[in-house]
């Protein structure tokens, strides 16, 4: 039974012993991997900031369309409230044309009754 537990109590310490050796090289090669990682997450990093760049893109694309559609729109509005200005003015000088005209031909007609009136007088 002696000879057992000093056979387990040296399989261990050689174990041990065997994992000591074994990290070291393992060590040495780590810093190869993290050099092979870093490659790796640069080229990540640089599809993610493709990726931002064209999303702040097409962001501002889209912004840009829509401030042109509203410039566009109030140029329209600023169109139809031109058109509606020059026909109110329009109308207004139509009316007024008339309201000359009326007054015009009632003065004749007043002018003619007065010479009538006068002339009616005179015989």
């Amino acid at each position: 039974m002696k000879k057992i537990i000093a056979t387990l109590i040296a399989g261990l310490f050689a174990g041990a012993a065997f994992a000591q050796t074994a990290a070291t090289p393992a060590t040495a090669a780590t810093p190869a991997t993290p050099a092979a990682h870093t490659a790796h997450s640069d080229a990540k990093l640089a599809k993610q900031e493709a990726k931002e760049t064209k999303a702040a893109a097409k962001a501002e694309a889209k912004e840009a369309k829509e401030v042109a559609q509203a410039d566009a729109k109030v140029a329209k509005e600023s169109a139809e409230a031109k058109k509606d200005v020059a026909e109110a003015k329009a109308d207004a000088k139509e009316k007024k044309a008339k309201a000359h005209s009326k007054a015009a031909h009632k003065k004749a007609e007043a002018k003619e009754d007065k010479q009538e009136s006068v002339a009616a007088q005179t015989k």
